[in-house]
């Protein structure tokens, strides 16, 4: 606030300051109302002669913050020298925060600016005032424990499991009979669902988004001003009426809400003078789950959010494989990497077969092999392959669990059987030895703090000692819930044969895969390297299902080859080792003409 140039006291204006703050019920009554204060403020000034008035008032803002319009402006016109007296009703109008009033009225002083605060007697032109600085610090006091009153009313509904969030979000309009309850908005939610959809299907977000802003759809923004559910305000431009933006479509597709969940405690605030919020982990919230009616149901939610984890590398004709994320290493568990586009299957003269290939080979190789590292191999499959075989999979067992119910779910239960008594045994010895250890680190956390106690430890060691064994009992404490939990799992098998079968029941007849059929039947696909048998190659693919994992469905037996067919598999056999022979002949011969051509070069070069 620094003076810039010179206007005479008689141009000078008296200011009438006016605050008040929508936040506090206690300051909402009539006699801190704006028009009070400004009665008040003016009777004061006409009473002692001080002229030049204008009011300027900052309604609805906290005395916690400073970012007001009205504050601004006064600080504004102090700079430019044109105010000789700041009049407010009370300090606290002025602001709740002791060090920042304290630093401004020694601003007034240092440029004359007669400063009052009518109910507490202050006015600096009768000098300092002792109890001044008390008055502040007891105005912040008072707003921090309304602040902290404010946040247990918050605490206690938010844990009745109540929501804290008044406004609908976008897909829900309040229910009439009950301010807390939400019902699906008919007219948002099939937007909600399409992005889900598009979602699955392998859209991204912004792609989905420029879909909307082709399609004329209204972006939520705009249609809650619209609606009359939010005031317009700068953040929404009403020119734009169409815009989608992508973040928008991210935070539409992480919300637990669209699949019924109450979420509280997402964000907290560090300070009652901060307007800042920071978002809580996700530990720190309060999940009330079946709160509202769904939009969509928790697998579809569930398959959104693992499809958004997975990056998408689109081809020349902007095509994502839809395989991308769900094919795996089986030796080292490294991600598949997808190869796609021309390719040229001559020798380095561009001399032979051209054409296109779409495969995967192993990620974690490709990587190593670029840095001249030796590491796992190449599990080379085409992208048709391994089609054909999750096909032909999903076909089988999918028919199996519709035409065998029964006998389906009871080859769950055993195969759950198994594995229950299996991991039991083993995460029970792991547990029990966590336990151990546990007691064991508590043990010698007391004999280091005796030895501290008694000066055998000195205080920087005790305190690295301290640290690594409270450090190794959180990590066994959190092994301890994970090894529980993969316990837990195992009692769903009995819902999960149930989801698939309803999976099942829902495709009963298809030829080809689409993506969302794809992400909904398959978890993940394990390629094994090919080996050769017989002069023959074969390689495995393991498929994992959702809800199921793998599963073998019995297959019908095979009949007996007729001697036709047996004479057809061996002149089939025969031409492809006639074939191998023929390349590797051909390989051989064009290494011999290279050699000789580069023989001739060199004997010329040297005559």
């Amino acid at each position: 606030m620094n003076k810039t140039s010179k206007i005479s006291e008689q141009e000078k204006i008296t200011i009438l300051y006016q605050r008040l703050s929508r936040d506090d019920p206690n300051e909402n009554g009539e006699s801190n109302s704006i028009a009070n204060q400004r009665n008040m403020l003016e009777k004061y000034a006409n009473d002692n002669g001080l002229t030049n008035l204008l009011n300027i008032d900052d309604d609805g803002y906290s005395g916690t913050g400073w970012t007001r319009p009205g504050w601004e402006k006064i600080i504004s016109l102090i700079g430019a020298g044109r105010v000789s007296c700041l009049i407010v009703k009370n300090l606290d109008r002025m602001g709740r925060d002791h060090l920042r009033v304290g630093l401004y009225m020694e601003q007034f002083q240092e440029l004359g600016i007669r400063f009052i605060a009518v109910n507490d007697g202050i006015d600096t032109a009768r000098g300092e005032d002792d109890f001044t600085p008390f008055r502040a610090i007891l105005a912040e006091w008072y707003a921090k424990d309304c602040s902290r009153k404010v946040k247990a009313v918050f605490q206690s509904k938010g844990n009745s499991g109540k929501p804290l969030c008044t406004q609908p979000l976008y897909g829900f309009v309040i229910d009439p009979e009950d301010k807390t309850k939400r019902i699906i908005d008919p007219e948002t939610a099939p937007v909600v669902r399409r992005i889900f959809q598009m979602t699955i299907e392998g859209l991204g977000p912004f792609q989905i988004a420029h879909i909307f802003c082709d399609e004329k759809i209204e972006r939520p923004s705009y249609y809650f001003v619209r609606a009359g559910i939010l005031p317009p305000s700068k953040r929404c431009d009403m020119e734009c009426r169409y815009n989608w933006d992508g973040s928008t479509v991210i935070h539409i597709i992480k919300r637990r809400e669209y699949m019924g969940d109450m979420v509280n405690f997402k964000t907290s605030k560090d300070s009652y003078k901060s307007k800042r919020y920071s978002f809580n982990p996700p530990e720190k919230w309060l999940i009330v789950e079946d709160y509202y009616p769904p939009i969509v149901d928790r697998e579809t939610w569930a398959l959104a959010q693992k499809l958004r984890k997975t990056k998408r590398k689109k081809n020349s004709l902007g095509e994502a494989n839809p395989l991308t994320g769900l094919v795996f290493c089986a030796d080292c568990g490294a991600k598949m990497t997808n190869r796609r586009g021309a390719r040229n299957f001559g020798d380095e003269n561009g001399v032979g077969r051209k054409g296109y290939i779409d495969s995967y080979e192993c990620s974690a190789n490709r990587v190593a092999a670029a840095r001249f590292i030796s590491k796992c191999s190449l599990h080379f499959i085409t992208t048709k392959a391994v089609n054909k075989m999750i096909l032909a999979t999903i076909k089988h067992v999918a028919l199996y669990a519709r035409e065998n119910e029964a006998e389906f779910a009871e080859k769950l239960r055993e195969a759950s059987t198994v594995k229950q008594a299996d991991a039991a045994k083993e995460n029970k010895r792991k547990l029990a030895k966590n336990e151990r250890r546990i007691a064991e680190l508590d043990i010698l956390f007391r004999k280091v703090y005796e030895d501290n106690a008694i000066g055998k430890l000195s205080d920087d060691r005790f305190t690295v000692m301290s640290r690594d064994y409270e450090r190794e009992q959180a990590d066994l404490r959190e092994q301890d819930i994970e090894l529980q939990a993969q316990l837990d799992a195992y009692e769903q098998d009995s819902q999960s044969a149930a989801k698939f079968l309803a999976l099942a029941q829902k495709y009963p007849d298809f030829d080809e895969l689409t993506p969302q059929m794809l992400h909904e039947f398959i978890d993940r696909v394990f390629i094994h390297e090919r080996v050769k048998i017989d002069g023959e190659r074969h390689q495995e693919v393991d498929i994992f299902f959702n809800f199921i994992g793998q599963f073998t469905a019995p297959s019908e037996p095979v009949p007996e080859p007729t001697p036709e067919e047996i004479a057809a598999a061996e002149k089939g056999r025969a031409r492809k080792k006639h074939l191998r022979e023929y390349h590797k002949q051909w390989r051989d011969r064009r290494k011999a003409e290279r050699a000789a051509a580069e023989l001739a070069e060199t004997q010329t070069e040297t005559a």
